[in-house]
């Protein structure tokens, strides 16, 4: 019955895909960048496009300028060039910790920015 509606009526209720879902979706397009590469755009501040949009969720790509701090809001995020460190701020304090080409990083609450240390651009894709 996968694919049709509920026989007895009942409301089908769809949820948003978990984070681990999310990882695994920016996993997946991490290695492929066959597809993606083409749309990644150099400019002096953060360049943001939507590369796929499935359920409700949103997966980007963003290039990031030497130098360029901003505030991210996402769940899920991957290095795939350059260097990134992600800055978290709590009641503790601050953390800065560098981000890891092509692993997959989930983020907890709070406030946090991206922070291109380099020299060179750096590219994430992020959900």
């Amino acid at each position: 019955m996968r694919g049709q509606e509920d026989p007895h009526g009942r409301t089908i209720i769809t949820r948003p895909p978990t984070v681990g879902r999310l990882a695994a979706r920016v996993h997946d397009l991490a290695a492929r960048p066959e597809t993606w590469w083409r749309l990644a755009a150099f400019g002096p501040v953060p360049v943001t496009v939507v590369l796929e949009e499935a359920d409700g969720v949103r997966v980007w790509l963003t290039t990031w300028p030497p130098g360029r701090r901003d505030e991210v809001h996402h769940q899920v995020s991957t290095l795939v060039a350059g260097e990134l460190a992600e800055v978290v701020i709590t009641p503790d304090g601050v953390t800065e910790r560098p981000l890891r080409a092509n692993r997959v990083r989930v983020h907890g609450g709070g406030a946090r920015a991206f922070t291109n240390p380099g020299p060179a651009y750096a590219v994430t894709l992020c959900s």
